[in-house]
């Protein structure tokens, strides 16, 4: 009577290791539209944001003003953030498509070249980057998916590590500034 116990109890832990290994998105990412970021961040974008610590607490809420430039062969992307208790923030990207669905990026606070992939309907965009920390700074690595969505929304879930240690996970909106009767914010 134990042995078939046993057995229930190992096909059990089995299975509930399955259920929790990451998700593998191939077959939904062509759901959606197409995703191309040479498109979608062509003029004025605007983001809304959320940085959860890794036990799922709220630390940070804030919007971005993204102002977007593609000139067949690069794109640059001007970020203007404002968070939540009033610090202002810029980065500008320059990125560039090195082959199918490849894109290469860089700014003044990633160290090195963050690395796109593209398939159907998401990217998945992986950097180091210095981010500020009070008075200094921490060397992070972000691992971003990003899934457009019908209505043109684009959606965004990064992990932010450090010595391979999750240290949260951000969360951003993205709409086109046409698609909204007025501008929310101006940054």
């Amino acid at each position: 009577m134990e042995f078939p116990m046993r057995i229930t109890q190992v096909l059990f832990c089995i299975l509930l290791l399955t259920g929790c290994s990451p998700m593998k998105t191939d077959s939904l990412s062509q759901q959606g539209p197409a995703l191309k970021i040479e498109e979608f961040f062509q003029g004025k974008v605007y983001a809304w944001g959320i940085f959860e610590d890794r036990f799922g607490n709220l630390r940070r809420q804030f919007q971005v003003e993204i102002d977007g430039d593609w000139n067949g062969e690069r794109l640059i992307l001007d970020e203007r953030f404002l968070y939540g208790d009033g610090e202002r923030d810029q980065r500008i990207w320059t990125i560039t498509p090195t082959g199918a669905g490849q894109y290469e990026g860089q700014a003044d606070d990633i160290i090195g070249t963050a690395q796109g992939v593209s398939d159907g309907n998401q990217l998945n965009w992986r950097y180091r980057m210095d981010l500020k920390v009070g008075d200094g700074s921490w060397r992070v690595t972000f691992d971003d998916w990003m899934y457009l969505q019908p209505g043109n929304v684009l959606v965004n879930k990064a992990e932010v590590r450090k010595w391979g240690v999750q240290l949260g996970v951000v969360t951003l909106f993205f709409i086109h500034a046409d698609q909204l009767k007025q501008a929310p914010f101006s940054l």
